[in-house]
């Protein structure tokens, strides 16, 4: 091995006990969800600190499988142990990410987003190699409940409180009485959130994923709101004009023709109209996403969102981190030519459009 070539043995171990936690990590994001989808977390939070034996009584398991899978988890520091009673137990911070459902800091809806891609694995080394392009729908169906698990708890965090707030006259429009059209809608959390909000508001949710626009048809119906509703339709070709408001919700980047869709839009808002568009944080140059989100979110776009683009025509791979210079740049290809950042949060960056 040429001098210039020879391996500095201080970076190889450096390196080594990097990848040897992140194969710890990976081990133990499928011990969470394990215990996510077998109830045991909230069994454990339910009954405080716990033998590996009451635990097992109290989830009817086996007190084999309880004890390795909460070894696992101690070993983690997903559950605390203490070892002069030998129970474990859930501290208010390991309860918040790793049970309690809806809340900001639960983390299930990403682990359940992860757990879905390695369930398909094979499909994604066939399409990363041939480059072709992988529709939406050919996901595991864990993948839109996890996609809609993770991202429903922000949106109930930040939406109304703070992102609509920061929109240049929107929550008078909605509060009066108007016309919304929530693109790529998904399940429909975002929709119903806001539709409950706004009573006077008429809600319109298009999603070209059937199957998803069926989740959202019954979520409506078990909120009891009667102001939305919900059709089987593309972005770029969604029925309907003279919209006040539209919004789309992490999922710009995921279309084939984004430039296409955004110029529908434009097509379909009243002069005075807005549009939000939500989209995961990115900065502008690969060089300001080298960080543990930006490892996640381009994991995801070389997995899912790309591929998804690909399939679609014109398959713009806009990619999950553009970044807003490159959004803007979109928009303004669409012919909008007022774009500001209006909020964003640790996780998202939120855009005002207007024409």
């Amino acid at each position: 091995m040429p001098a210039q070539q020879q391996v500095n043995e201080a970076k190889l171990q450096e390196l080594v006990g990097k990848v040897i936690g992140d194969v710890a990590g990976a081990m133990g994001l499928f011990m969470a969800y394990l215990g996510d989808q077998a109830g045991v977390y909230k069994a454990l939070d339910e009954a405080g600190p716990s033998t590996a034996e009451g635990l097992a009584k109290k989830t009817g398991m086996n007190p084999k499988y309880v004890r390795e899978w909460l070894s696992a988890n101690a070993a983690s520091g997903y559950v605390t142990y203490d070892a002069a009673s030998e129970k474990f137990s859930l501290t208010p911070e390991q309860a918040l990410i790793f049970t309690h459902e809806g809340q900001p800091a639960c983390m299930q809806g990403f682990f359940q987003a992860i757990v879905a891609q390695f369930e398909r694995h094979h499909d994604a080394v066939d399409t990363f190699k041939s480059g072709k392009g992988r529709p939406w729908e050919s996901q595991s169906p864990c993948c839109f409940c996890a996609t809609d698990r993770f991202f429903r708890p922000g949106y109930e965090a930040h939406l109304l409180s703070e992102w609509i707030p920061a929109l240049e006259g929107v929550r008078g429009k909605l509060e009066a009485g108007a016309k919304v059209a929530d693109i790529a809608c998904g399940h429909g959390s975002s929709t119903v959130m806001m539709a409950k909000a706004f009573p006077k508001t008429t809600f319109v949710g298009f999603d070209f994923h059937e199957p998803s626009i069926e989740k959202a048809r019954a979520q409506a119906k078990a909120a009891g709101v009667t102001n939305v509703s919900f059709e089987v339709a593309t972005a770029k070709g969604y029925p309907g004009k003279d919209f006040d408001f539209a919004c789309i919700f992490d999922a710009l980047h995921d279309m084939g023709d984004p430039i296409g869709a955004a110029r529908h839009i434009k097509e379909t808002l009243k002069p005075d109209g807005t549009f939000m568009l939500v989209e995961p944080i990115a900065g502008d140059t690969l060089t300001d996403n080298l960080h543990p989100l930006g490892t996640i979110y381009y994991g995801f776009s070389t997995a899912v969102c790309t591929p998804a683009s690909l399939a679609q025509e014109v398959g713009y791979g806009l990619g999950t981190q553009a970044g807003q210079k490159r959004l803007t740049s979109v928009l303004n290809e669409a012919g909008f030519t007022r774009v500001r950042r209006a909020a964003e949060t640790p996780t998202n960056m939120v855009l005002e459009v207007r024409p």
